[in-house]
């Protein structure tokens, strides 16, 4: 007997009174590993398109502000792209049920692209710490000596302690002494503890104030007067820095926030999607795909 043209390549059905399972895991596994990897690709592959735009030479290379914004535009639409992938495969791949309504199908066929979301959150927190891992392991000197130049030089906290120890003539009335030996370690930290203390817990005592600005006109040769200037614009750049930090933070956790929640609407979309092309066995193939030409008989 011949087959109608709507049972060629129409998955199997099966009755939903004799399941034994309502998830069909190879499907929700099968879409979680290809939402993981192509995740992986198209995030470096963004990366390497980022490094591009950047220079270190001054007038070279895109804003700060753009780059910003198109890695962070990049990181939702990778996740989003990879999601929709990802339920689409799990949708598609999952048997068809029989004896089910409509809206009961399109619902199991989502929640498989929740489960997809799921699935490949955890597979990408994995592979994320077995990457880091593996790169502490085989680059440990290359990487500290690179976070400890990256550091001295980079540290909101540290600029400000270099900014009040740094030698010069004082703006101020008064005589200036010579500066005492450069400060060592021991004291740059010190001052470090009490500067982190002031955005920690509030304005600095009396007391530690005082303290400080002894200890900075002693280190610097400065009058009193201008190592209180000194260590106010201390105290005021990093409560600047500490509050672009904070406004970071909390940017990146909305638009991390955002981004999962539209992953998850994404995977079960697309899951739907597969499942209904599934049913009405809808030829699976690329938009750019090559195909073939059907033989007209002579």
């Amino acid at each position: 007997m011949a087959q109608s043209a709507t049972d060629i390549g129409a998955p199997a059905a099966a009755d939903a009174a004799s399941a034994t399972s309502w998830v069909d895991w190879s499907a929700v596994i099968a879409g979680a590993v290809i939402a993981s990897a192509l995740s992986f690709v198209l995030l470096t592959f963004g990366t390497a398109i980022g490094l591009s735009a950047t220079s270190p030479w001054p007038g070279s290379g895109l804003p700060a502000w753009i780059i910003g914004s198109l890695a962070v535009f990049w990181l939702m639409a990778q996740q989003i792209g990879a999601f929709l992938a990802g339920g689409y495969v799990a949708g598609r791949m999952r048997p068809r049920w029989t004896g089910l309504r409509t809206d009961e199908t399109e619902f199991r066929d989502g929640l498989h692209g929740g489960l997809v979301w799921g699935v490949g959150m955890v597979i990408g927190a994995a592979l994320a710490l077995a990457a880091g891992g593996a790169l502490a392991r085989t680059g440990a000197d290359l990487v500290t000596k690179s976070a400890a130049s990256l550091a001295s030089t980079a540290d909101p906290m540290e600029l400000a302690v270099d900014a009040m120890l740094r030698p010069g003539a004082g703006g101020g009335q008064g005589r200036t002494q010579p500066p005492a030996q450069p400060a060592g370690a021991d004291v740059r930290a010190e001052l470090s503890r009490l500067l982190a203390s002031s955005i920690a817990t509030g304005p600095l005592s009396a007391q530690n104030r005082s303290y400080l600005v002894q200890r900075v006109s002693q280190l610097t040769g400065l009058p009193q007067q201008d190592a209180e200037a000194r260590i106010t614009e201390a105290l005021n750049a990093t409560r600047r820095a500490a509050d672009k930090a904070r406004r970071g933070a909390v940017l990146a956790g909305f638009v991390t926030a955002a981004s999962l929640v539209i992953s998850l609407a994404a995977a079960w979309w697309a899951a739907v999607k597969g499942g209904e092309h599934r049913d009405s066995a809808t030829p699976a193939r690329f938009p750019l795909g090559f195909r073939r030409r059907p033989v007209v008989g002579t």
